[in-house]
This record gives C-alpha cells, sequence and structure tokens, in this order.
C-alpha cells in the first residue's frame, strides 16, 4: 500500500506543480506517453494534454493547492482515492473529487478517471 500511497502523493504534487518544466518531467515518471486523463470537463491524452490541463486549473484557481482527502485504496491495478483543492494545506477544500487511476504494467498510470463530487457554485 506504500507505493500505492507514494504514487498518489506524487500525482498530486504533479498537480501542485506551477512550473511547466518541473510538472511535465513528474508527468512523464507518473504517465505512459499515450496516458489518459478524463474527468467532466475534459478527456486528453499524452504528457503535454495534461500538462495544458493541470495549468488550466492553475489559471482558475490561483495558488491553490491539491490535497488528500481519503487515502487510495488499489485492487487489480486500479486506485481510487479522493482529493481537495484549497487555498492552503490543510484548508477546507472548495472543490473535491474523487479519481481512479488504472495502472500500466510498468507501475505507471495508463489511465485516470476523475468525478467532481463538489464544486463552488457558480456567481
Amino acid at each position: 500500500m506504500s507505493d500505492v500511497h507514494d504514487l498518489v502523493e506524487r500525482y498530486l504534487a504533479a498537480w501542485n506543480e506551477t512550473d511547466e518544466q518541473r510538472r511535465g518531467a513528474a508527468l512523464r515518471a507518473l504517465w505512459v506517453e499515450d496516458g489518459g486523463y478524463a474527468d467532466p470537463l475534459v478527456d486528453v491524452h499524452g504528457h503535454d494534454a495534461i500538462s495544458a490541463v493541470i495549468a488550466g486549473v492553475h489559471d482558475q484557481f490561483p495558488g491553490y493547492v491539491f490535497q488528500l482527502e481519503k487515502p487510495p485504496e488499489e485492487h487489480h491495478g486500479r486506485i481510487r482515492f479522493s482529493w481537495g483543492l484549497a487555498s492552503k494545506p490543510g484548508d477546507e477544500s472548495v472543490v473535491v473529487g474523487t479519481d481512479v487511476a488504472v495502472l500500466a504494467p510498468d507501475g505507471r498510470l495508463s489511465a485516470v478517471h476523475g468525478f467532481l463530487d463538489r464544486v463552488p457554485a457558480a456567481p
């Protein structure tokens, strides 16, 4: 389980990375080259496209951080965990989601399917 927890922590760290080059390196270490990320708002494949999605979140929520809300659970090469987006670490999350990740044979991510459990109301 510690390997799974480490993978999820590295995943969240990649989502928190604002430097494009460091984020790209983190994504290459985490995801297979043609890996995918999908949530209700996007469906993308490849490191550059995933990085662009993350950059868009940083544009929409500048200074906010992703944090683990519920520890990961793993079975049969799939990992489920809940995350939150907060103004600073430890604060209440304004956005909460659950991701289901599919592992590739080499232990990296082949796909992540995100679900938004709580989003802020539109102004």
